[in-house]
């Protein structure tokens, strides 16, 4: 069985992955599970280059095949923030709750029709010797809500209102965030790329 390093912390984020692509035979692991407590400093510009400083600088440390992803918000109403700064929106040390609570209220004046946003996710796959061996991305579009719904999901999702379902993401049954999400997409379209690797 092929190991696969996913660069996080997150065991939920392992999990996820694993649920999307449970036929393959794949040993999925955590920064964890490999003993990695460093974390690579997210000093890219875009969603692409952070993906590529984590995959490539964990799949050098750990000899290990690595997928790496980033992903974030992007809000119209505010040119496109948060972006690569999402997990930071609002500064250091804030809950999940207190950073949407942030954006309800950096966008409270703004109507319905221009609260478009969309959540973006871009994976990177990289060889120890630092190769790139696929990436994809992936999109959900959507709108920011006037207040938080839901408690399924995590950091955004509750307010983050998708219009064909009338209902936020954290409504969603896993399953069918999976389908729809921005990081499902995107493990959706790197999956051939994973079959091809695994054959070879």
């Amino acid at each position: 069985m092929t190991k696969l390093l996913v660069a996080t912390h997150n065991q939920g984020k392992v999990v996820e992955f694993a649920e999307m692509l449970q036929d393959l035979a794949i040993e999925w692991l955590s920064l964890d599970d490999v003993g990695v407590s460093q974390d690579i400093e997210e000093t890219g510009h875009t969603f692409r280059e952070n993906s590529v400083l984590k995959a490539r600088a964990y799949a050098a440390e750990t000899g290990l095949l690595t997928l790496a992803d980033d992903s974030g918000l992007e809000v119209d109403a505010l040119n496109g923030a948060p972006g690569v700064y999402t997990a930071r929106y609002g500064g250091v040390g804030l809950t999940a709750v207190q950073r949407y609570q942030k954006l309800l209220n950096d966008i409270k004046i703004v109507p319905e029709p221009k609260r478009t946003a969309r959540f973006r996710c871009v994976i990177v796959l990289a060889a120890p010797d630092g190769t790139i061996l696929g990436e994809s991305e992936g999109v959900c579009e959507g709108r920011i809500a006037r207040a938080p719904v839901g408690d399924n999901g995590f950091g955004y999702d509750p307010v983050f209102y998708l219009p064909q379902f009338n209902k936020t993401m954290a409504q969603l049954p896993a399953a069918q965030k999976h389908q729809i999400s921005h990081r499902g997409r995107a493990v959706q379209a790197i999956v051939p790329r994973l079959r091809e690797l695994l054959k070879a």
